[in-house]
């Protein structure tokens, strides 16, 4: 079973947290979400999905405007090697979420735990943390604070750590 928006916010409701959410057209990268939502005051987003050499999945979650060494990537959260992207087939098996619609929040999905859940530790800075509810369509507003409980709630205590940044010459 796959949980849906509305499954989503009920889980929230279950669990005390208050969001809010705004709607706007379909955004599948930052720069679409960024004309989408307007101006709101917080820590955007963007997300990773990542699979190791042992075939580990890795979901990361950053700043929106973070810049991440890919290559060094792997030292900072324990992968084996380098890592590359995992497939859109496997994020929906995972996460139930396309691409254009990944989020942290899509760890209410993966009941297996397959899923390392890895958050920039720069975002942890923001009292509010935005993402998209599951779809593309809509950003939601969490306090970082009850972020971290949804994620632990939902089985995902997330590594959080600075991620490596690449150096000034690339």
């Amino acid at each position: 079973m796959t949980f849906s928006r509305a499954d989503l916010f009920a889980r929230f409701d279950e669990l005390g947290i208050r969001t809010e959410t705004t709607e706007h057209a379909a955004a599948f990268t930052v720069e679409q979400s960024r004309r989408e939502r307007g101006e709101l005051p917080g820590g955007h987003t963007k997300n990773l999905f990542l699979k190791d050499k042992k075939g580990r999945i890795f979901l990361v979650t950053a700043r929106e405007r973070a810049r991440i060494d890919l290559k060094r990537l792997h030292e900072a959260i324990g992968a084996s090697g380098r890592l590359s992207f995992a497939s859109a087939d496997l994020l929906m098996q995972t996460l139930g979420v396309t691409p254009g619609s990944v989020t942290c929040l899509a760890v209410i999905n993966d009941v297996e735990g397959r899923v390392r859940l890895v958050l920039d530790a720069g975002l942890m800075d923001e009292a509010t943390i935005y993402g998209h509810p599951l779809e593309n369509t809509a950003t939601t507003a969490i306090a970082r604070d009850d972020l971290l409980r949804f994620l632990r709630a939902s089985g995902h205590d997330p590594l959080i750590v600075a991620l490596p940044e690449p150096p000034e010459s690339a």
